[in-house]
């Protein structure tokens, strides 16, 4: 249900005017450097989130017009040939953006990313093995990058730190050239407990801010940094530098992003909580366990005042500046799957659902894989109260990706208005189990934990959610739950 998430801060920005400088930026080249490193002989077991995040991450950018590589689990010898082919590509004036999850370590007041293979056990060894975060941005910038952006999710306890009495935990503030844009998951020499996650949180909130159109990259990363602040209860604070110039949007409302190929590989299946119930037999193919449909379908069960909801506040749709651009593009390019999920998604900020869905569904007709659109075009079907149609697309969404958390949430919203509670409960807890600090599922298992008549553990998780996020119940109340 990551589309929903932001509604709110889409509806704002789509009454400001467009920046003359975005457009430009639109045009320039765009490269990604995505490593995600998980297994490190000296730790005693792999990472769960690096490999996982490094995915979802380049997954987004390649939709977002990044010509992306992606390296996993990569040896001293592979960061350095990633490192030079990204060299390489970099002409006058390009934005290039690097992002790092893995073991990073502080040495001499710099930051250095360590691949899989490093022999650490001194402090000289850290800037032998480890790769340099200051040293890679000086290169980009002398190849002449105009926009340099470093994403680094590597402020985690590490295997190597009781090896040299000079260890500082943490990373390192950066001395970047002009025209950077540095955060780090966490604040400066600092770590974060690994709380068993498939996905961070730090990448969950980069992402869900990433995807708003038109939003300043600067303006991204502080939302993300008060989406993971609030999320940990201010137990987890990105820090971030800037030096940027000229503005920079990851999605520009005139840009002209390059359509994705295809969905990045996927996500490894990962198993559904035990406690899950399987699923009955069903005519169409069998969604994952965290899903009962052995009940009536849940189109039978919706309740009429769960009818179709169309926002028709504010000005015309056709006036919107994001809109209107995005149908310029398809006018040129009816066959540009990005533009209908762009459009797509301001359509459902907007309360628009029924074109939402219609965006939804041409991308799915030019790309039969696109996991996002599925589990868009269910939420937006789940909003409106097409239940049955909305339940196909979540199960061919975690069919696509198995444990994909914005559809098992998405799912989790469907089965709630559907009245089937031990579902949306099941589903809500297969979402949490990736990631804890999903407000929505949170809020949604309370919901349903109340309705199967655990009234004092659903006022728990409500309480909760309302904590993290005091306009939960107002959101949840504009889709026909309360």
């Amino acid at each position: 249900m990551k589309l929903r998430l932001a509604l709110l801060v889409i509806l704002i920005l789509s009454v400001v005017s467009i920046v003359p400088s975005v457009a430009a930026d639109s045009h320039a080249d765009r490269f990604a450097l995505v490593i995600g490193n998980a297994k490190y002989p000296d730790a005693e077991t792999p990472l769960k989130e690096p490999v996982n995040d490094a995915r979802d991450v380049a997954a987004e950018l390649k939709r977002d017009g990044f010509s992306v590589e992606v390296g996993e689990n990569l040896t001293g010898d592979a960061m350095r040939r990633a490192f030079d082919r990204l060299y390489g590509r970099i002409k006058p004036g390009s934005v290039v953006l690097i992002f790092f999850s893995g073991f990073g370590i502080q040495s001499a007041r710099q930051s250095y990313l360590i691949p899989v293979d490093a022999q650490i056990w001194t402090e000289p060894d850290v800037r032998r093995d480890g790769f340099s975060l200051e040293t890679a941005l000086g290169e980009i910038n002398n190849r002449g990058a105009g926009i340099k952006i470093a994403l680094i999710d590597a402020s985690r306890r590490n295997p190597f730190e009781r090896r040299f009495r000079s260890f500082s935990a943490g990373l390192a503030p950066v001395i970047a050239p002009n025209g950077t844009l540095v955060m780090y998951s966490a604040a400066l020499s600092s770590v974060i407990s690994d709380d068993g996650s498939d996905h961070s949180l730090f990448v969950q909130e980069v992402l869900k801010e990433i995807r708003v159109p038109d939003l300043m990259a600067e303006e991204t990363l502080n939302r993300t940094r008060v989406g993971v602040t609030r999320a940990s209860r201010s137990e987890q604070v990105p820090w971030i530098s800037s030096s940027l110039a000229e503005d920079f949007s990851f999605i520009p409302a005139s840009g002209a992003p390059t359509p994705s190929p295809g969905p990045q590989a996927m996500n490894p299946p990962q198993p559904i909580p035990e406690a899950t119930p399987a699923p009955a037999p069903h005519s169409e193919p069998p969604p994952p366990k965290s899903a009962d449909v052995s009940t009536p379908p849940v189109d039978q069960q919706v309740e009429k005042k769960d009818e179709p909801l169309e926002k028709k506040d504010g000005p015309p749709l056709g006036d919107d500046p994001i809109i209107k651009d995005l149908t310029d593009k398809l006018a040129k390019n009816p066959n540009d799957p990005n533009a209908y999920y762009r459009r797509g998604q301001v359509y459902a900020s907007k309360g628009a659902y029924n074109l939402a869905i219609n965006d939804f569904s041409d991308t799915l007709r030019l790309n039969a894989k696109d996991v996002e659109a599925f589990n868009n075009r269910c939420w937006a079907r789940t909003v409106i109260g097409e239940l049955q149609p909305a339940l196909k697309d979540c199960n061919e969404a975690l069919r696509l990706r198995p444990n994909f958390v914005d559809a098992l949430d998405s799912r989790g919203l469907l089965n709630l208005k559907g009245g089937m509670a031990k579902n949306a409960i099941a589903d809500f807890d297969a979402a949490l189990k990736i990631n804890p600090r999903l407000t929505s599922s949170l809020y949604g298992r309370g919901l349903a934990k109340q309705r199967n008549g655990a009234v004092s553990e659903g006022e728990l998780d409500i309480s909760n959610a309302k904590a993290m996020d005091p306009n939960i119940v107002k959101e949840f109340a504009s889709y026909g739950v309360h």
